[in-house]
């Protein structure tokens, strides 16, 4: 290790009273001159005709009795306002290639209605198009990340859309000046189709490599707008069509894709999202945390390709994915948000940070009323669920040097429905990173019974004050609900303290901590 490297030693030793404590220790490299940054687009989101994500989770209209802003619910904005949100990828998802972005402009009364016919036949109104995403983003503050329809669309067709967003004059300007808006918008990201391989078109990846590179040709850069092109990656474990991709387009895309969800089949049953056992928690935890493997994979194909790393990894959908909820309309994807999806958050952040030289976006699914959402609308209410206090409580790591950890600790041996050998969960997960003077360190218990004890010698660092919150519950498969909104919930932390220059933390089962040093 090099001299200008100061190291620290966080330890998490077992106690002596008599309740059960877990032991573990955790290294981090205080480096001063490190520059590896936490792309604050790795707490990216995801807006898809699916369910009521768009209807009724971010839109209701200008004329509904629910409080809004120009037909956004402003309950919904203030909450995810509270998480600077980096980037949200719309409008699909398997939608996105059955989209064609001209019935969604213009007069609300003269769009044509479609059968959505990925997500439960569901008839849509198509009031919700460019020009409303776009204004959400600015709204929002937030990047737009543009998913094309290349499954059922054309070249021409996604031309074009990139020309009415992004162009100062010509034809598309024209067009989209007489629909109201006369400035164009920033567009930055944009996904060559979606799921190719699968609900995208069904494709080879030899195929798909030919016509991102014919796509590329045709989508412009117009009046210093500049795209990212980003095509449409593999699911999980899908390492050929990475090496594909790679070896036929790799000059010509800024980045890819990569889905990974932590699903126990993409048969039914999944398992429910609320109702299920310590065997399946921990299985849950186990494997979100092979995202770190299946990273590793992909990006080791992509070295070969390109060895200086310019394109991007871009983990734009994951996520838990669990049964509908029983009642709910079949293919909405309507599901609960426990402590234990929380935990999955926390672990999968943790994992990205790992990866600043690879991994520059992610977009967990999605932002409202599907899978692992951040908020749950029902009529005029809403609630904030357990993986919406993560991303909050994260919000500091966006944008932040990350300092390099190494942990030793306790861990569980958990079956895998992939392969004989079990994977292998460790007790404690942690990630810590530095901005403006300030160091935040997240810590993550998974254990459902035992604390820890951690101990982070600090005296080299002259902090000042430390502070705290906590997400944690009494159970498990605790939940937020309508009637019980805060079942699970952020709570001032009062459980560190610094005595003789050590850091000194009770770390409780099933639990997240993050913590501010201020030097």
């Amino acid at each position: 290790m090099k001299k200008a490297l100061l190291a620290a030693a966080i330890f998490l030793a077992a106690a002596t009273s008599a309740s059960a404590k877990g032991s573990a220790s955790v290294s981090v490299e205080w480096n001063p001159f490190s520059t590896d940054t936490i792309m604050p687009e790795i707490y990216g989101q995801f807006a898809e005709h699916l369910g009521t994500c768009i209807y009724g989770g971010l839109w209701v209209g200008p004329d509904s009795d629910i409080p809004n802003t120009d037909g956004y619910r402003n309950d919904v904005l203030d909450a995810l306002r509270q998480l600077h949100i980096p980037v949200m990828r719309w409008p699909g998802g398997c939608f996105a290639d059955e989209y064609h972005w001209m019935d969604g402009i213009g007069p609300k009364a003269g769009r044509p209605r479609m059968v959505n016919n990925n997500w439960g036949g569901t008839v849509e109104d198509n009031s919700f198009g460019t020009h409303e995403f776009f204004n959400l983003c600015e709204l929002l503050g937030c990047e737009p990340y543009l998913s094309g329809n290349v499954g059922s669309g054309t070249v021409e067709e996604l031309a074009k859309w990139v020309e009415y967003i992004t162009a100062e004059d010509g034809p598309m300007a024209t067009l989209r000046k007489k629909n109201g808006r006369q400035k164009p918008w920033h567009l930055k990201y944009l996904g060559v189709g979606n799921e190719s391989w699968g609900c995208g078109g069904d494709m080879l990846p030899e195929y798909y490599a030919d016509l991102f590179r014919r796509y590329g040709v045709y989508c412009r850069n117009y009046d210093g707008n500049r795209l990212f092109k980003i095509a449409s990656g593999a699911s999980d474990y899908d390492y050929r069509w990475t090496e594909v991709l790679m070896k036929k387009a790799a000059s010509k895309m800024d980045g890819i894709s990569l889905h990974y969800y932590t699903v126990f089949s993409w048969s039914e049953p999944k398992g429910s999202a609320i109702d299920f056992t310590a065997d399946q928690y921990y299985w849950a935890l186990a494997k979100c945390l092979e995202i770190e493997k299946v990273i590793k994979h992909h990006a080791t194909i992509m070295d070969v390709y390109d060895p200086s790393k310019r394109v991007a990894l871009m983990v734009d959908e994951w996520g838990t994915w669990w049964d509908e909820e029983p009642g709910s309309i079949k293919g909405h994807l309507y599901q609960q948000n426990s402590m234990r999806d929380a935990m999955v958050a926390a672990l999968s952040l943790n994992v990205f940070h790992k990866f600043t030289d690879r991994v520059r976006m992610a977009n967990i699914a999605q932002v409202a009323n599907v899978l692992q959402s951040m908020v749950l609308t029902k009529g005029p209410e809403m609630v904030l669920t357990p993986t919406y206090y993560v991303f909050k409580m994260y919000a500091p790591h966006q944008g932040a040097r990350v300092l390099p950890l190494d942990i030793k600790c306790d861990s569980r041996q958990v079956p895998s429905e992939r392969s004989s050998k079990p994977r292998t969960l460790p007790t404690v997960s942690a990630t810590a990173s530095e901005k403006d003077g300030v160091i935040t360190i997240s810590l993550t218990n998974v254990d459902l019974k035992e604390a820890c004890e951690v101990n982070i010698p600090v005296e080299s660092l002259k902090v000042k004050s430390v502070s705290g919150e906590i997400l944690t519950a009494p159970d498990m498969t605790a939940y937020n609900d309508f009637g019980k909104p805060e079942a699970v919930t952020l709570k001032p932390f009062n459980g560190a303290k610094t005595t003789s220059g050590t850091l000194k933390v009770d770390l409780p089962a099933m639990s997240i901590v993050t913590l501010t040093l201020q030097k």
